[in-house]
């Protein structure tokens, strides 16, 4: 069903325990997995981008908020997923990519980053002004928080009436687990307290009040916290509703929000559904989606190596394990233990820090010439079942490798849509 995002703590409060989920990719295949999911059963697509990963200067997908939306919007015509049910979000928005910058500096850029998501149809927006700039500790006071985020807010406000779209709606708060998951084994998270969940609340209230901003605080629906989920490297801390009880009571005191709950992949049906119920009805996931698409690409890649004249052995593995090993800024200072660990971790960590180098051309060669090696092939079963058994209705007819890649993550998708009950 689609489910107007601003509706959902209205939703909540009447008891309809409905969610969304909220994919933050920029991988068109995940893309198309989501979009094809909305278009077979009309269900709100969420897709979010972070001020890292797209911004005006490009980020580091190398593309802008209008190109994102544009690469959204042809992906949508090819998988035919009616537009009206898709919704563009950007995610920290804030100074986090120039916080070695001076604070004046860092949120002039900020700014004008918020300007070009909103002029380019993103309305869901997260605020997040929440980490130090040069100079400054690295962690700020709930005030300067506050009174940046707002300042955001205004430019956002500007840049709606001016692009004519209709007015963005908010996320606040900034308590959440490290982007990407953390980068040493886990054995607890400790829930956001209920007083501090309030105390982000009230004080956003007074800073957009005292902007001038009622109106766009009107607009606020959601609160970022740390339910107590995570994932590492190796292990998952999966949610835990009798340690999370107190703060999901808060929001009996917050009625006009919802919780959104960062990081919650690898977390299965049960749990995700648990979140939507006790009123994280925002759901962001990222890194399971590309976990499971390297799952299905290196299936795929042992599959023709089995069953391919000439293919070679296990070639994309390789390349993707050459470009690393050649550029290794996005893993190196996340996975640790001896060169096998780390070989190991490169691959297959949960964190799934290879989803940096799918895009480059190297990457892209190599996937290109998995899928033209198996086009058309015939698969027996039994190969299915020993590299991946989801693929095994595709047994013994055409093979089309990205097909089954995108089929392997919608499987994901289905299972955030249970729990979302939609």
């Amino acid at each position: 069903m689609r489910v107007a995002i601003e509706d959902l703590p209205a939703l909540q409060r009447e008891g309809r325990k409905i969610g969304v989920t909220s994919v933050c990719s920029a991988h068109p295949l995940v893309l198309k997995a989501a979009l094809r999911h909305g278009r077979e059963t009309g269900t709100t697509v969420l897709i979010e981008a972070t001020c890292n990963q797209v911004n005006h200067l490009g980020g580091y997908t190398g593309m802008t908020p209008a190109d994102f939306a544009a690469m959204v919007d042809a992906l949508a015509a090819t998988e035919q997923c009616p537009k009206e049910l898709i919704v563009l979000g950007g995610d920290h928005l804030g100074p986090n990519p120039w916080k070695d910058r001076p604070a004046e500096e860092a949120m002039a850029q900020a700014g004008t980053m918020v300007d070009a998501y909103v002029r380019a149809g993103f309305r869901k927006i997260h605020l997040d002004a929440s980490m130090g700039c040069a100079g400054e500790p690295a962690a700020l006071d709930d005030h300067t928080v506050a009174e940046r985020a707002a300042r955001l807010a205004g430019v956002a406000e500007q840049a709606a009436a001016r692009s004519s779209g209709a007015s963005p709606v908010y996320i606040i708060g900034t308590e959440v687990p490290p982007p990407g998951g953390a980068d040493h084994a886990l054995d607890a998270i400790t829930p956001t307290r209920p007083e501090a969940a309030r105390q982000t609340h009230a004080i956003h209230a007074k800073a957009f009040q005292a902007a001038g901003l009622e109106s766009a605080f009107s607009r606020v629906i959601g609160l970022v916290v740390q339910p107590g989920v995570e994932f590492g490297n190796q292990n998952v801390i999966f949610y835990d509703r009798a340690k999370a009880s107190d703060l999901a009571a808060t929001l009996d005191r917050l009625p006009s929000l919802i919780f959104e709950a960062h990081s919650t992949d690898y977390q299965g049906e049960r749990p995700l559904r648990e979140l939507v119920e006790d009123g994280f009805a925002i759901l962001k996931v990222g890194p399971e989606l590309t976990f499971k698409l390297r799952e299905a690409l290196y299936a795929l890649d042992l599959i023709a190596s089995d069953l391919v004249p000439g293919y070679g052995e296990r070639p994309l593995y390789h390349a993707m394990e050459e470009l690393m090993l050649d550029a290794p800024k996005n893993w190196a200072s996340h996975y640790h233990g001896s060169d096998a660990d780390k070989r190991t971790l490169r691959h297959y960590s949960y964190s799934d820090r290879i989803r940096y180098y799918w895009a480059t051309p190297q990457a892209r060669a190599a996937c290109d010439r998995l899928f033209d090696a198996l086009k058309g092939w015939k698969v027996p079963v039994t190969l299915f079942l020993q590299h991946l058994p989801s693929a095994a209705t595709w047994a013994d007819r055409a093979c089309d490798g990205e097909e089954i890649a995108i089929g392997h993550v919608q499987r994901s998708i289905d299972v955030y849509a249970r729990a979302c009950g939609t």
